[in-house]
């Protein structure tokens, strides 16, 4: 529970509405909290970037970190993108040039101000955190450093669009939570008169990105474009990079950690999505003074001994139970001072004939999957957000439709901290392919928990720009790369892998089910090994969690139309997969104030046929103030035949219980070899 803060060091004066204007004459709109303490002067600027309304979307949320970090002598400002919010323009995708230029001139403004004393860093979570990092790159010369908390080096590689090659799941599911947002209106009490025609502007403009990342298949320069793994040399400037073994985005933080040349630190526990001072997956940390500790050293000069720290915090997961929910992971914390660690090292364990995962290579002999479409129903979200059934069932349910690897059961614990890798030599007897490769922790009784996963579309096993067409019949390899992990195997446990051509609704299944025949004896895991070590036992304990008081709301318990929830019809061999979406109800009376929204998605498809693969999503959103009511409906459905995606959209927007625009979207893409 964090301690609420209202004794600061200096008082906090907070400004509702400031105004950005961009050399192009767009205004931006920022909400800031600044020190009010005339015998401090000039102080450093913290900003954060995002695209989801300052006004009354992240209002509840904002005040915690931005007045805890203006009580300790920052200027801390939370910028509108252009086109959402109370900001003027358009949105016209995530993570555009525009965007980042715009980011680079608004720090530019902000430290032109009298109360700036020149120095701007940037914070962020998810988006915040990856235009912290693509503005990084562009090197406007007021920042100093960054922040960045669940973001990607790599918008390809590690983000919701693709996964090894495959489409995931939070593709169109994404767009569609997107395409609900940004027609939303700014606040007149904000903008003043000219808010309908901003709104109007907005509906007119909005259509579903996922019509554009679909045209992007492959790692073309679409997906470069905002990628800083493509030249970390770019980035300059100290880089606080931080995320969780619960985020899927967790696995940059060593790609960060080995590649950047500026000054950095990595700090992994184990989250979800959220900051990690606010989280659904205990113990937190006092994140609010790490942040300080950071910009203290880097903005005002200050030795806070947080240099001298290890390059790398992470938490070493214990092994649990396999559940769908866990509020708290147990562990303890580790160091690592260089990345790739000296320390690690990579462990063979081959797999075997007859389903034996051994340090020793046996016979080659083959082994033949294919993988009926129900492996994956139960195995939870990708972007976990620690919520109810985030994360996998018991492994031994999807074990019955995959090739399964068992090691003897362990004499000594054993740890690892990096990314396993699955070394792959098979054939496939379809020109495309998946396979979803899992690493479980079985328990002496069976129970078999997944620690970490990877997925390849084996047409892109030689490289996701060029992809080719599997030869049926022909030998060939590939390398799978599993999301990095920290986790220790307890004695007595086994470490097991289990290989499927199917993981739904996590990825859109091949146009054909196909046969991948595996050559058992020269296939092989590595585990990166990570002995323990003394020194984290001294390692300096995080503060408790302190947060600033957040702005006044009442929230309300919604039914969700779509709970989570997995249905089998074992007579038809339909599968459906509830998600519950952005549902929730609010009130802001400081602003006079109401928020509703209702959402959905769910994914259906039956068994044998993976043309019958649909999504479908549904967004009810409404806004009431005082004098008007706004609504926004909208539905999509992809699915696909053996050559195309088909994506269906409909919109209504409406004011007052009356329809001011509707559009539909009907759209085939052809498949690339996905």
């Amino acid at each position: 529970m964090a301690q609420i803060r209202t004794d600061f060091p200096h008082p906090v004066k907070i400004v509702e509405n400031m105004t950005v204007p961009l050399p192009d004459g767009t205004r931006l709109a920022a909400k800031a909290w600044l020190p009010d303490d005339p015998q401090l002067g000039p102080v450093p600027v913290i900003l954060e970037y995002i695209p989801y309304r300052k006004r009354d979307g992240t209002r509840t949320r904002d005040q915690g970190l931005h007045m805890y970090l203006a009580g300790h002598g920052y200027a801390s400002v939370r910028l509108d993108i252009r086109g959402t919010g109370d900001s003027e323009g358009l949105i016209e995708d995530e993570y555009t040039v525009q965007e980042q230029h715009d980011g680079c001139d608004a720090i530019a403004w902000l430290a032109a101000q009298p109360w700036c004393d020149g120095n701007v860093a940037m914070i962020g979570i998810s988006w915040g955190g990856f235009n912290g990092l693509q503005i990084a790159a562009l090197a406007p010369p007021a920042l100093k450093t960054i922040i960045t908390v669940g973001s990607t080096d790599d918008r390809y590689a590690t983000d919701i669009h693709w996964v090894g090659g495959c489409l995931s799941k939070d593709n169109f599911d994404w767009s569609a939570t997107m395409f609900a947002h940004n027609d939303l209106p700014p606040d007149p009490a904000i903008v003043g008169e000219k808010w309908r025609a901003m709104w109007q502007a907005r509906m007119e403009h909005n259509s579903p990105w996922i019509l554009t990342w679909l045209q992007h298949q492959r790692r073309d320069g679409y997906w470069k474009q905002g990628s800083v793994c493509e030249d970390f040399s770019a980035i300059r400037i100290p880089v606080y990079a931080v995320s969780g073994w619960a985020d899927n985005y967790s696995e940059s933080i060593p790609r960060l950690l080995a590649n950047l040349k500026a000054p950095c630190r990595g700090l992994i526990g184990p989250w979800a999505h959220s900051y990690p001072h606010d989280v659904t997956v205990e113990p937190a940390i006092g994140w609010l003074q790490e942040v300080l500790r950071w910009c203290d050293h880097w903005m005002k000069g200050r030795d806070t001994g947080i240099m001298q720290e290890p390059l790398l915090r992470a938490w070493m997961q214990e092994g649990v139970p396999p559940r769908t929910c866990y509020l708290e992971r147990p562990g303890r914390w580790v160091g690592e001072e260089q990345w790739p660690s000296p320390r690690i090292t990579a462990q063979k364990l081959h797999l075997n004939h007859g389903g034996v995962l051994d340090r020793q290579a046996g016979t080659v002999r083959q082994a033949s999957i294919c993988s009926p479409l129900w492996v994956g129903l139960g195995a939870g979200e990708i972007g976990r957000y620690g919520e109810e059934a985030d994360w996998a069932t018991d492994q031994r349910e999807d074990d019955g439709g995959s090739l399964v690897f068992v090691s003897e059961p362990l004499n000594e614990r054993l740890e690892i901290l990096g990314a396993p890798q699955l070394h792959l030599s098979f054939s496939s007897d379809k020109p495309q392919a998946l396979v979803a490769v899992r690493l479980n922790d079985v328990a002496p009784d069976g129970a078999s928990t997944r620690v970490t996963v990877g997925l390849l579309n084996l047409t892109h096993r030689k490289s996701h720009e060029h992809p080719e067409a599997l030869v049926p019949g022909a030998p060939a390899s590939a390398i799978i790369d599993l999301d990095d992990i920290a986790h220790a195997f307890a004695p007595g446990h086994r470490i097991a892998v289990s290989l499927s051509t199917a993981y739904w609704p996590i990825a859109w299944p091949s146009p054909e089910l196909a046969t991948l025949t595996v050559s058992c004896g020269e296939s092989w895991l590595e585990l990166p090994v990570r002995p323990p070590r003394k020194e984290d036992e001294a390692l300096r304990a995080f503060d408790p969690v302190e947060s600033a008081p957040q702005t006044p709301s009442t929230s309300f318990d919604v039914e969700k139309t779509h709970p989570r929830r997995v249905q089998r019809d074992l007579l038809s061999g339909k599968m459906t997969v509830d998600f519950p979406r952005w549902t929730y109800r609010k009130v802001m009376p400081d602003i006079a104030q109401e928020q509703a929204s209702s959402a959905y998605a769910r994914y259906e498809i039956i068994d044998g046929d993976p043309l019958s693969a649909t999504l479908l999503t549904e967004y009810h959103v409404e806004m009431k103030r005082p004098d008007t009511v706004i609504s926004h409906h909208s539905t999509g459905k992809m699915t696909c035949d053996a050559t195309h995606f088909i994506i269906d959209m409909t919109l209504a927007v409406g004011e007052n219980g009356q329809t001011l625009f509707r559009r539909e979207w009907y759209e085939r893409i052809a498949r690339d070899m996905v």
